[in-house]
């Protein structure tokens, strides 16, 4: 401590002594004009000038020594259940400015009880927590982004240095140049998608509600997946109600139709089938997409919307793991709600809710 806090810390306790002096003093000569006027009514008793001047020096000296170890005792409170603990909290403060996100507080109990800053120590250590959460997400997000950025540079790098050849024939260098171009699809499709998953994470995607068929809509997400059931040769079953109405952001909704509808071919083998339904119940428009593929197991169904997450690495190179992170965010974002069922081997089935419009809604 320094010379110049040693000095405020003096002014203050001085200050507090002399509060506590003619609190003290005040309280004190009250009681004892009350005492000394009963006493002589009371019991006709006249008290001398001399007494009273041994009274009142007695009476002084009482006053001073009260006051004095009233100031001590709370000298010694107010560090306790003040001073303390906002050092202890200034301390891990600096801790956190130093990138420590390991940094507690341990709450303090004086004789069994709560102190002041306790909640302060309680949301500080959740504060802690949920940063440390933040920045092992943000350094697992940098090494996934990392990884999933090698492959397709990878294969870029090694086919446009084999491509250098000039003995190549024209059919290898044809091969050649449609693996860089697929590499650098998936590398667009990557980055496109982590922007957009940032925009809405930081909620600098703004929405556009509108009033739209949703059936429409999913009938037009189904289509553009057209040559994909054909070239698998996947039975498609639909149960879509008419005229069944939402107020949402369109644009966003259709990212979520087109990554499960994907998900739904991609998983589903040659000769499945995948249905599409859209009903109302509660009130609610309801849509399932359901496919006859691998299915999910309850470990990776745990973790299915988690950014870069893939639970079936034999489809590894057909996505990067951004699919359903994208939909789990939009579906908050438009205040939807999404479950899904699986079994095992047989299939999975995705549900999404959301509030449906009715005649009289505008």
């Amino acid at each position: 401590m320094s010379r110049a806090q040693r000095f405020r810390h003096a002014l203050r306790a001085l200050n507090r002594y002399i509060v506590f002096f003619l609190l003290i003093s005040f309280v004190i000569t009250c009681s004892m004009l009350l005492f000394i006027t009963t006493l002589t009514v009371v019991m006709d008793i006249t008290l001398t000038e001399h007494d009273v001047a041994a009274a009142a020096k007695l009476t002084l000296g009482n006053v001073i020594l009260l006051s004095a170890i009233v100031t001590a005792i709370d000298g010694v409170r107010r560090k306790l259940m003040y001073t303390v603990p906002q050092r202890r909290i200034a301390a891990a403060a600096r801790e956190m400015m130093r990138g420590n996100f390991d940094v507690r507080i341990r709450p303090g109990r004086l004789l069994g009880t709560e102190e002041p800053f306790d909640e302060i120590v309680d949301c500080f250590n959740e504060m802690a927590q949920a940063l440390q959460s933040t920045e092992a997400l943000h350094t697992d997000f940098i090494a996934n982004v990392s990884h999933e950025l090698k492959t397709p540079l990878a294969v870029i790098q090694s086919y446009a240095t084999m491509l250098r050849d000039p003995q190549l024939d024209a059919a290898t260098r044809t091969d050649y140049t449609l693996a860089i171009i697929t590499a650098t699809k998936r590398l667009s499709t990557l980055v496109s998608n982590i922007l957009r998953l940032t925009k809405l994470e930081q909620q600098q995607a703004e929405q556009s509600p509108t009033r739209y068929d949703l059936g429409e809509q999913l009938c037009e997400c189904l289509l553009g997946f057209e040559a994909v059931w054909e070239e698998k040769n996947i039975t498609i079953e639909t149960d879509i109600a008419e005229e069944i109405c939402v107020y949402k952001d369109r644009e966003m909704l259709s990212l979520v139709w087109n990554n499960l509808l994907s998900n739904a071919f991609k998983f589903t083998p040659a000769g499945g089938s995948v249905r599409l339904s859209l009903g109302v119940e509660n009130g609610d428009a309801v849509t399932r997409i359901s496919d006859t593929g691998c299915g999910i197991s309850c470990e990776v169904g745990a973790r299915i919307f988690d950014k870069f997450y893939q639970g079936d690495t034999s489809h590894r190179g057909e996505g990067n793991g951004l699919g359903l992170a994208l939909v789990k965010r939009v579906i908050a974002i438009t205040g939807s709600e999404i479950s899904v069922v699986s079994d095992l081997g047989k299939g999975t089935t995705f549900t999404v809710s959301m509030e449906a419009l009715h005649d009289d809604t505008h």
